[in-house]
């Protein structure tokens, strides 16, 4: 299964903000409660940049303006999936950094899409269901259904 196939899902959870936004701004849009990570992009709709609703809890938390731009406060180094990435490839990519939201960018980097590690895990769940069924189905000699 590819990412592609939870398009519907992970479009729905995309929040997008411009760098020269402000914390105030994030702040409103991370306050959804199906946004749990905003992708920060350049004028040119590229993915340059990520914040999360704990990384703005900790710049509110020490001295952070509500007016400080998004760009001060944003995550450079970005890990990201496809489209054509295999579910369970991105799954463990967000294992091994421990990431619960994946952006989702086209080939021009422009984002699509939050892959959350909870879709990403029924995913799995749903194609060994179905994985074993078959299975199941083929030793009783019902054949695939």
């Amino acid at each position: 299964m590819f990412v592609e196939n939870l398009y519907p899902v992970t479009s729905s959870r995309l929040a997008v903000v411009g760098s020269d936004a402000t914390l105030q701004t994030a702040a409103a849009l991370l306050s959804r409660s199906d946004v749990g990570l905003l992708v920060v992009c350049s004028h040119r709709g590229c993915a340059e940049g990520v914040l999360s609703k704990s990384d703005l809890v900790r710049l509110f938390a020490g001295s952070a303006s509500a007016d400080s731009p998004v760009s001060h406060a944003m995550s450079r180094e970005i890990v990201t999936c496809r489209p054509q990435d295999e579910i369970h490839a991105a799954w463990q990519v967000m294992t091994a950094r421990d990431l619960q939201n994946l952006p989702v960018v086209d080939a021009e980097n422009g984002p699509i899409g939050i892959l959350n590690i909870r879709d990403a895990m029924n995913a799995l769940f749903a194609q060994e269901e179905m994985q074993e069924r078959m299975l199941a189905n083929y030793v009783n000699g019902c054949g695939y259904r």
